[in-house]
């Protein structure tokens, strides 16, 4: 049965901490090195409700996309929800580890996830990694899709294959533009947008879309036709869970560990209802 210290040591070799961006914070928040692991739960939010299942499920490591404190913190009181979280994982003896932006940058990363959930076929990064002569690592992914889509349909099959929110799908451009190449980024991607623009694709699909920049890219392209495709935060990085924890199983069958590896499919997304505008055809459907 290995020890934390030896899964966390092959953890790192996937996501090493030193290429994660430099405001982040990963690696292991809580757990004692020592300690025996036979049961590990990865999830995208360490949230209360999913250290209690981790807790309900007897793991003894939780993996999370999403860091636990990442601004810092002058207290770990049990009156704060934060705090609660961690005096939770330590009395269960339920050790917490991050990988964030060095596992959105990794090859495979999130957004690998993210296309395979989508059927697309990745062709490279949005944003290469200087630091890897192969040029298969770094942030977002450029994709193909096998055959043209319209947009409409391109977030039919969002919808359909990641996970349900309230947000569903929300689109800008052309439902009816023909759409054969992709650009995808997991989690909040309107930094890229110079970036997606660059690389000449049909459309990008990320998460976190704000109405002013969304705005200023459309404005940017002119006459192009380059559609947006807004999903929820949450349900882009969610399929990382799923790549990662393969990944560690892999591990753990070469070296002979036996753990067992779980995916949480608890819907940690904030938002938890939507409802639905009047379908209108006029341009001024705004209330008077």
């Amino acid at each position: 049965m290995p020890r934390l210290s030896e899964v966390i040591a092959a953890l790192e070799t996937l996501w090493p901490a030193e290429r994660a961006e430099s405001w982040d914070a990963v690696g292991t928040v809580t757990g004692d090195p020592g300690q025996e692991v036979t049961r590990v739960l990865f999830a995208v939010d360490p949230v209360q409700e999913v250290v209690d299942e981790a807790v309900r499920l007897g793991a003894d490591l939780l993996v999370t996309h999403h860091p636990l404190y990442l601004r810092g913190t002058t207290t770990v009181a049990a009156d704060t929800p934060k705090g609660r979280v961690v005096h939770t994982l330590i009395k269960n003896d339920v050790a917490l580890h991050v990988a964030h932006t060095n596992a959105d940058k990794a090859d495979p990363g999130v957004s690998d996830a993210l296309a395979g959930a989508l059927d697309l076929r990745v062709t490279g990064p949005l944003v290469p990694d200087p630091d890897d002569p192969a040029g298969r690592r770094g942030l977002g992914r450029v994709c193909e899709l096998d055959h043209p889509l319209t947009v409409r349909e391109l977030a039919e099959r969002a919808a359909e294959r990641l996970p349900a929110t309230a947000q569903g799908i929300r689109v800008a451009g052309d439902p009816d533009a023909v759409v054969r190449t992709v650009a995808v980024s997991g989690g909040s991607g309107d930094s890229l947008f110079d970036r997606v623009r660059a690389a000449g694709v049909d459309a990008f699909l990320t998460a976190d879309l704000r109405h002013h920049p969304a705005s200023e890219f459309a404005a940017s392209l002119g006459e192009r036709p380059l559609a947006l495709l807004d999903a929820a935060h949450w349900a882009t990085e969610w399929p990382w869970c799923e790549l990662a924890a393969a990944e560690l199983d892999q591990i753990s069958d070469r070296h002979d560990w036996g753990l067992r590896v779980h995916v949480s499919k608890t819907v940690t997304d904030p938002w938890t209802a939507h409802a639905a505008s009047p379908v209108t055809t006029s341009p001024m459907g705004a209330p008077n």
